[in-house]
């Protein structure tokens, strides 16, 4: 070979006959055969082996992420998360599916009515062209309202959770039968995408001593359970598992070397380096910036036959009540994607999933104690389904992986920081043992180091070992970076000898294969394309030059990379494109096809606009479907026949470049604001202090259990909530007791999880509340009877109104949810005061075995018991002419402590052609009073939890199809003063962002939102 100086500034050229030192992998191997191809016996269409998962015979490279569609209740909008997913370079998508969500009585199972049709997010993958990996559960924790268990098996009436009971397992029975057979026809096998089914979920208990691999038999029992159930209902796709750490070491067939059962097809770990949570002191004190652990040999330890699996990396954190406003999302940040997943690729983890992708809302009462409404996560596509640098980051690794086949197939040779001749940089070497291809990914030597280091890299090629770079300026790895270099990459029929800039993503089009390479601006580049003789640039942008080098073999080129794109062609049919990392943000490769595998000759190439999310050809025109916020340009590579461009089904004005790509223009959206609120109705929401108030009705149950399942105890009779139907939302309690014992207060304890409040009246006056706080779950008060006159002639009723927060996770979430201590209290030694009657008021028809709810779409977790949610004030199509309270808004509030219930329309008119997202704003009027909670309710959906006392969370987005982008909104607050001070609390509608787009955002949601019925006027 031969290389020539062409008057770049380069001190590799004094290391070219340098050795390089290498600390190798024990155990790792360069052989094909090492490794047996295995499968399940149930299909041969899906089988893995210690490299990666093979699918019709073809090893893939699975990167994914994760999506709950019970967060987003609304299927239209399923369909933008997974283009976007797909847009990303992704190939798989990962969903929990929620039992408590989908079964709210024992008898009942809901697979079919609005956002419980999981049918349509099945066929809307296929459609889209995404794997799909299921996760049903039982339980699947995801900081949920007792981690996704159907809330009526946390009585204790079902015995042990998660167990190999046979009360619990009757109690899951019916909803793993239902979705396993709903998933069946939408399997690979049948026709559709789904690939693989996770048994549980982070359930590391098969073993009672790990290393000394004792079994544990009830958790083998129960796992062998699942997977029988499973299979029974015809899922024949590999069975996966989600171990919650890396010490547990559950449920792999390789680590099972004693037979105990209940293994899994292909295991799994899942990892958040990074904390999953805002707040760091919950994942304890060694959280340290950008630390790495050792997957790879965990990996070879507990499942060397089987690829390097994670169900779970970290995409985010969730927030919890003590998180800073808008939660953590700069902590995995741009910085944070580049870095580890690299660092993943580096540790030859070949099916990756992350933890969120979307993440969504959590409406109603969907969350765990110690989470608000919101489940942003910090994901790449936010709440609002937004999209940012983070995705973008994301997507530059996803378009690499999906295009570089080799990737899947390689084995660990080298480790060290000798690699390259700055020993502060760590690099690690994978080969693919059939192709030769290697793959070298670098970082910081010390991983919390930001420091910018200049480096040459010895490369291994066909050619030689020798370091590179040649003609350019050395690399630079800067601040919390990886960067991944090839050598003997294979794209097409061509050969990369080696690069020092990274592969974004080639496409073959007209037997002509395009290759884009990208590099930050400022930063040199190089590579070596073999079987060229020359080459030449095509289209500068801003001042890009490059200096050819012919040399035997084919032509180095060296660049030092600026802004935007430039053209490079060669004489043997490749074409490279080089783009800076913004350009390469903008930078989309949408298949031609709905083959999940996107074979890189059925896409395109486009450059420019914010979001493209799919694309087609037809004659000789292209159609690109996608989303622009700003007036832009759009380039595209596409077939030579083509040369129209179609944008979102309008036809461009498009001109052909001399280098066969077609350019057009984009406008920007139409814009426009977001509308003020008409006048408000209000009306009080508290008839219940009231003297005289009727707990008769059907709305109020007789609190008598004298037994309880549960292991708590408490005052007898048991006032759990639970035990009489009742597992969301505030719960009203009313206690009747006679005067003539001389009562002079109480002493109450309540559970209600964190965050939890509750207010008591006696007689019609106001006695107390507690006002909640983040860390606690249960809270306890005497209150005085001293300034409220007590009935010696007719029965005295307190009232307790509680919020609860929802269910504990894990076992915990047996713990009950009520009063646990209502005791009578009396200065006279000689008389006991004892309540002699219960009732408990909660969602409406919550009570009945045979429906959970009135509102089976809504379901149960949307609502509570509050007069106004039984009696349906919340929904569309309810009559408020004859509210006679005068026409006062939220901000204007009220005095006295109660709860007042505001209502008011919407209308929204977004144009067509538009996808837009809004979100309400809660400001506090008067900040000196912040004791009071507010809940929001959007065309009868509840959410919002506005709780300014304990938490930062005060915008709350609502998504199209609850909210209606082209019409009237019906928009419902309730207002709790926990105070005598009352409440004054602003609410606004804000645009969060307003694009134009292919996906059409103003549709008929109205089939999501059921109105009014009189059967409500029964539970007054």
């Amino acid at each position: 070979m031969r290389f020539a100086n062409k008057g770049f500034e380069s001190f590799a050229y004094a290391l070219l006959l340098l050795s390089s030192g290498r600390q190798y992998v024990l155990g790792a191997s360069d052989t094909p055969s090492a490794w047996p191809i295995q499968g399940n016996d149930l299909q041969d269409q899906i089988q893995w082996d210690h490299y990666s998962i093979i699918i019709n015979g073809e090893r893939l490279f699975l990167f994914g992420g994760e999506m709950h569609p019970f967060r987003l209740p609304v299927p239209e909008l399923w369909q933008d998360v997974l283009e976007k997913v797909k847009a990303m370079g992704m190939r798989m998508i990962s969903i929990y599916t929620h039992w408590g969500f989908h079964a709210p009585t024992p008898d009942q199972t809901d697979f079919s009515t609005g956002a419980h049709n999981l049918t349509r997010f099945f066929e809307m993958a296929k459609e889209v062209g995404l794997y799909v990996l299921v996760r049903p559960g039982p339980y699947i924790n995801g900081e949920l309202n007792a981690g996704g268990l159907a809330l009526w098996s946390t009585t204790g009436s079902y015995g042990e959770l998660r167990s190999n009971g046979s009360a619990f397992t009757e109690a899951w029975t019916p909803y793993q039968t239902g979705i396993a057979k709903l998933v069946k026809p939408f399997q690979l096998t049948d026709g559709g995408t789904v690939i693989m089914y996770q048994l549980e979920n982070e359930y590391g208990e098969q073993w009672k001593n790990v290393d000394a691999k004792i079994p544990n038999p009830k958790a083998v029992s129960y796992m062998e359970k699942l997977k029988e159930n499973a299979i029974e209902n015809g899922i024949v796709v590999p069975s996966v598992h989600n171990a919650p750490n890396a010490n547990g070491r559950p449920w792999s067939r390789d680590y099972d070397t004693v037979g105990a059962g209940g293994d899994v097809d292909i295991y799994g770990l899942d990892s958040y380096p990074q904390c999953w949570s805002c707040v760091t002191e919950e994942c304890g004190n060694n959280i340290l910036p950008f630390a790495v652990s050792n997957y790879h040999d965990h990996f070879q330890l507990v499942s060397p036959n089987q690829p390097s699996f994670m169900p779970e990396f970290q995409g985010g954190a969730m927030s919890p009540w003590l998180s800073p406003a808008g939660g953590c999302a700069e902590r995995t940040g741009p910085e944070f994607v580049n870095f580890y997943y690299r660092d993943n690729i580096a540790q030859r983890i070949t099916i990756l999933n992350l933890y969120m992708i979307y993440g969504g809302t959590n409406w109603g009462w969907l969350a765990a104690p110690f989470l608000g409404s919101s489940y942003d996560y910090g994901a790449a596509i936010s709440e609002d389904r937004n999209i940012g640098s983070k995705y973008y980051e994301i997507k530059n690794l996803g378009l690499f992986t999906r295009a570089a086949d080799e990737l899947a197939y390689t084995d660990r040779v080298g480790t060290g920081t000798n690699y390259t001749n700055n020993t502060n940089i760590f690099t690690t070497e994978l080969k693919n043992p059939k192709t030769g291809a290697r793959f070298y990914v670098l970082r910081h030597a010390t991983t919390s180091s930001d420091s910018t280091e200049t480096f040459a890299i010895n490369v291994t090629t066909s050619l030689g070992s020798f370091y590179v770079p040649r003609i350019a300026p050395c690399p630079k790895l800067v601040g919390h970076e990886g960067k991944i270099f090839v050598a003997d990459f294979h794209f097409g029929k061509h050969t990369l000898f080696y690069a020092t800039t990274e592969v974004l993503t080639y496409s073959v089009i007209n037997q002509k294969t395009t290759l884009v390479l990208w590099t930050p601006i400022g930063i040199s580049g190089e590579f070596y394309l073999k079987g060229a003789k020359k080459g030449t640039l095509t289209s500068s942008s801003k001042g890009q030059t490059a200096v050819f080098d012919g040399q035997d073999d084919g032509v180095v080129v060296g660049f030092t990379q600026r802004e935007g794109a430039t053209v490079l062609e060669f004489d043997n049919d490749v074409r490279v494109v080089l783009v800076d990392r913004d350009t390469a943000y903008k930078t989309w490769v949408p298949a031609l096809t709905k083959d999940p595998k996107v074979p890189v000759d059925k896409t395109a190439i486009v450059v420019g606009p914010r979001l493209v999310r799919s694309a087609s050809v037809q004659g000789n025109t292209i159609s690109v479907k996608g989303d622009c916020n700003d007036t832009t340009g759009i380039e595209v590579f596409t077939s030579s026949h083509v040369s129209t461009i179609k944008w979102n089904g309008k036809q461009l004005r498009t001109t052909q470049t001399n280098y066969g790509t077609l350019k057009a223009s984009l406008q920007a959206p139409a814009r426009f604001s977001a509308p003020k609120f008409a006048s408000w109705k209000s009306q009080d929401s508290l008839p219940e202090t009231a003297v005289g108030y009727s707990d008769d009705g059907p709305a109020w149950v007789i609190a008598n259990h004298t037994t309880t399942y549960s292991a708590t105890k408490g005052t007898v009779p048991y006032l759990f909530s639970d035990e009489y139907g009742f597992h969301t939302g505030i719960r009203l309690w009313r206690g009747h007791f006679s005067g003539e014992f001389g009562a002079t207060g109480v002493y109450l304890t309540i559970q209600g999880g964190t965050a939890h409040s509750w207010s008591a009246f006696l007689n019609g006056k106001f006695l107390g509340s507690y006002t909640g706080n983040p860390t606690v779950a249960a809270s306890n008060a005497t209150l005085s009877f001293a300034n409220v006159p007590i009935f010696t002639n007719q029965t005295n009723v307190l009232l307790v109104m509680h919020d609860d927060t929802g269910h504990d996770q894990l076992s915990a979430a047996l713990n009950p949810r009520g009063i646990l201590n209502a005791t009578l209290l009396s200065s006279n030694s000689s008389t006991t005061p004892k309540f002699n009657l219960w009732k408990l008021a909660g969602t409406a028809g919550g009570f009945d075995p045979s429906r959970s709810t009135l509102d089976p779409l809504r379901t149960h977790y949307n609502e509570g018991g509050l007069s106004a949610e039984r009696l349906g004030w919340h929904l569309p199509d309810f009559d408020d002419s004859n509210w006679s309270s005068p026409l006062t808004s939220p901000a204007q509030g009220f005095t006295g402590a109660t709860i007042r219930f505001y209502r008011t329309s919407l209308p929204l008119n977004v144009p067509k052609g538009v996808d837009a997202s809004f979100a309400f704003k809660f400001t506090p009027v008067d900040t000196s009073n912040l004791n009071y909670r507010a809940f929001l309710y959007v065309n009868g959906y509840q959410y919002g939890r506005y709780y300014p006392s304990i938490a930062s969370e005060n915008v709350f987005p609502v998504p199209a199809g609850v909210l209606n982008l082209g019409g009237d909104n019906v928009i419902g607050l309730a207002v709790w003063a926990q105070t005598e001070k009352g409440a004054k609390v602003d609410v606004e509608l804000v645009t969060r962002y307003a694009v134009e787009s292919s996906f059409e955002s103003r549709f008929d949601g109205t089939y999501l939102q059921p109105g009014w019925t009189k059967e409500r006027l029964d539970y007054a």
